[in-house]
């Protein structure tokens, strides 16, 4: 379930950069380039702070369905 969500969130801020790109300014384009590193450096660390805040927040890894690492 966390991973579902981490990958919902990370798509959702994304598209969220790109919009505001579009009608607001070109400088919201390093929100995306900040979530483009963050997933890269989790692909490697194993670390993202999103799974923490999930964690906190009562939210189980179903481990049944796990598709990651």
């Amino acid at each position: 379930m966390k991973e579902r969500i981490v990958r919902a969130v990370a798509g959702l801020v994304m598209l969220t950069s790109i919009t505001l790109t579009y009608f607001i300014s070109i400088n919201w384009l390093w929100l995306g380039v900040f979530v483009g590193v963050n997933l890269l450096q989790s692909s490697f660390t194993q670390w993202c702070p999103l799974n923490y805040l999930l964690d906190a927040v009562g939210v189980k890894n179903d481990e049944a369905n796990k598709t990651c690492c």
